[in-house]
């Protein structure tokens, strides 16, 4: 028999995985990025994790809610950074080097794409067909391209890393969405105990992933 406390510990647990099942169902309204911002962000997810045989892609995972949900954080704003001058422009081994905080990053170089977008094909760049959007994003990777001071290589390894995080992270965070990217991974996510599949020669793990909510896939 459990003591009161622990029955309404208990029932406060259940109310808070009912909540957010119930928000999981619900149609995202992003926080952060505006409307425009939400479409290209949308658009170039999806090119860069797409949806194919092994899994689903950026959108039904939610790695866009997952990136906006992340501007209102101590990260999005820069705040677990050092953010002073001077800045130079230094190797990828050393990683971020903008003068600029994510949220930041994300504001001005959306606009900067979609400029080049409609410059260089006519429309935003979620307006554009798939193959148009993966050769816009591929010569962004290759570093030829600058948004004025900003460089647009700069600004797709940001995007690409924050997609594979919210394709991959706990589903608490927003992306991750049925806990997708980690059945592509066999990954068994937050279980408190693998004692029992230690050792065991490469048996195959039965169980199937769970969250730090506790959802399961």
């Amino acid at each position: 028999m459990i003591g009161t406390a622990s029955f309404w510990m208990l029932a406060g647990h259940d109310c808070w995985k009912e909540a957010l099942a119930a928000e999981a169902r619900a149609p995202y309204t992003p926080q952060y990025f505006n409307q425009r911002e939400w479409a290209f962000l949308q658009a170039a997810c999806e090119r860069i994790f797409p949806q194919d045989d092994h899994g689903p892609g950026a959108n039904a995972l939610g790695i866009p809610e997952f990136i906006d949900r992340q501007m209102d954080t101590p990260y999005g704003r820069g705040e677990l950074w050092y953010m002073s001058g001077p800045f130079q422009e230094g190797p990828a081994n050393l990683g971020y080097q903008l003068p600029l905080s994510p949220r930041e990053l994300y504001r001005r170089a959306i606009a900067g794409a979609d400029e080049y977008a409609q410059r260089q094909r006519g429309h935003l760049f979620a307006e554009l067909e798939t193959e148009a959007q993966i050769e816009l994003l591929t010569a962004f990777e290759g570093g030829a391209v600058h948004f004025g001071d900003l460089s647009a290589r700069g600004f797709f390894e940001q995007l690409r890393q924050n997609t594979m995080e919210g394709a991959f992270s706990d589903p608490l965070y927003g992306g991750n969405r049925g806990l997708g990217g980690w059945l592509m991974l066999g990954f068994p996510g937050a279980r408190a105990d693998f004692m029992d599949w230690v050792n065991q020669e490469g048996a195959a793990y039965p169980f199937g992933p769970v969250s730090i909510s506790g959802e399961t896939a």
